[in-house]
């Protein structure tokens, strides 16, 4: 593969918020030097337009017919096609979740929901789970999905989600159709391939398009009738194909990696809770070996882009210009839907109010830091958890909270052993956003 050569060396990065602000604010002040009366503060719509103008200005976007990045033995330019023009749509159903369940014969019903949590973007039914219609719920009329179909999610309450779509890959034989919130279009033209349609409506340059037509403030929707403003890019299909393979190998490296740490998840779980069980040990409140406290809380307005690292109530939150723990700390959530999540944080960091900190640096020589992370990485804080609104964990059940506490020895002994499997989670977990990122670089550059 190959770039074009004006875009070899373009850095790929798109404004942030803050900079898309400024980008606004400095538009307004231009046109307010143009005499001009500036009457609105740009929306969040008009701002995400100031990034995609931005990212054009930057060759992020390709330029007229042809993408970025190409593989080198294709040439000439794509096709633009509508894709009112592209794809034939068909009814759906408004089946909700009480009318499906898993596990039966009966025709399978895609549900938005799926499409934005839990599917691919290539939709294989002998593996990827659908779930049936119950009997009696069947619609009169419905349209049988085909290989290649491709459907869209029509809402969600985040523009870069609405009209997020899924091709169907491999259907074998099986009775599928299109539910709630989705719309069903398929390629009668015969122009695209099987496997291209669902990346080209990834791609970030339909989905900038998408952005700019969502309706809706809080819930961004779509319909067919929009797409007549939209296109897709098509190339031939030789074209197509190797791109297809390309990023369907990707999403398989995806899918395995996700395995993987599923597996050295569920293995470090049992571990945990395995080798914290002694016969003949030591038993400590938590109290006796750690001071338990929550630190002084700051805002997110306080939260700055370079500085030390800050943990709250969801781990890591962002920067602050000072820490307040010069060692690590194991610090728990003790508020809201997080409440009993456990973090392991860096030296010199600040720990927020929202977290409880579990502080054994007085006890160096009785308690090995990392042994008691991953005793309470195993330990279900559901009996201690409080409050009929808000969740949250009070320091008084913590400080009572029973520790099996073995010689120092065995401590980092089970430690060090389970430090190894964490470390290839954290390993797994790095190799996985790699993945990520290259899918997401590509979905950028080979498209138009």
């Amino acid at each position: 593969m190959t770039t074009t050569k004006n875009n070899e060396h373009k850095k790929l990065n798109f404004p942030n918020e803050q900079e898309q602000s400024q980008a606004c604010l400095n538009s307004a002040e231009h046109e307010k030097n143009q005499g001009r009366k500036v009457l609105n503060v740009p929306n969040k719509r008009e701002q995400n337009q100031t990034c995609l103008d931005s990212a054009e200005r930057e060759g992020l976007r390709p330029k007229g017919n042809v993408p970025n990045l190409r593989f080198p033995e294709f040439q000439g330019k794509w096709e633009k096609c509508k894709v009112s023009d592209l794809l034939d749509f068909y009814s759906t159903n408004s089946l909700s979740w009480d009318k499906l369940e898993y596990g039966t014969t009966n025709i399978q019903n895609l549900h938005y929901g799926l499409i934005h949590v839990g599917l691919p973007t290539m939709v294989d039914i002998d593996k990827d789970n659908l779930p049936n219609i119950i009997d009696g719920n069947v619609p009169k009329n419905y349209e049988l999905c085909k290989e290649g179909d491709i459907v869209f999610a029509d809402a969600s309450e985040d523009t870069n989600e609405v009209a997020k779509a899924v091709e169907y890959y491999n259907l074998n034989g099986k009775k599928v159709v299109c539910g709630l919130h989705t719309i069903h279009g398929r390629d009668n033209k015969n122009k695209t391939v099987v496997g291209y349609k669902g990346y080209a409506f990834s791609s970030m340059s339909f989905h900038h398009q998408i952005r700019r037509i969502a309706q809706g403030t809080k819930i961004y929707s779509i319909n067919s009738k929009n797409f007549s403003e939209c296109y897709v890019g098509i190339p031939s299909k030789d074209e197509q194909q190797k791109i297809a393979d390309l990023l369907r190998l990707i999403d398989e490296r995806i899918a395995t990696q996700n395995k993987i740490i599923d597996k050295l998840q569920s293995l470090i779980k049992g571990l945990r809770v395995s080798l914290m069980q002694i016969e003949n040990g030591n038993i400590v409140h938590l109290g006796e070996i750690a001071q338990i406290y929550q630190p002084q809380t700051i805002s997110s307005t306080e939260l700055t882009e370079d500085g030390f690292l800050v943990y709250g109530a969801n781990g890591i939150i962002g920067k602050y210009k000072q820490y307040n723990h010069k060692t690590e700390q194991i610090c728990i959530t003790c508020r809201g839907n997080t409440c009993g999540m456990v973090n392991y944080t860096k030296p010199m960091s600040w720990i927020t109010g929202n977290a409880m900190v579990i502080n054994t640096d007085e006890h160096q020589n009785k308690v090995c830091k990392r042994y008691l992370y991953h005793y309470l990485s195993a330990y279900n804080f559901n009996s201690i958890i409080s409050g009929s609104g808000q969740p949250q964990i009070v320091r008084t059940p913590l400080e009572q909270l029973k520790v099996p506490l073995p010689t120092f020895l065995e401590q980092k002994q089970k430690a060090t052993f389970l430090d190894k499997i964490q470390g290839q989670i954290e390993i797994s977990n790095k190799t996985l956003n790699l993945y990520l990122q290259q899918k997401q670089y590509l979905l950028r550059q080979m498209f138009i």
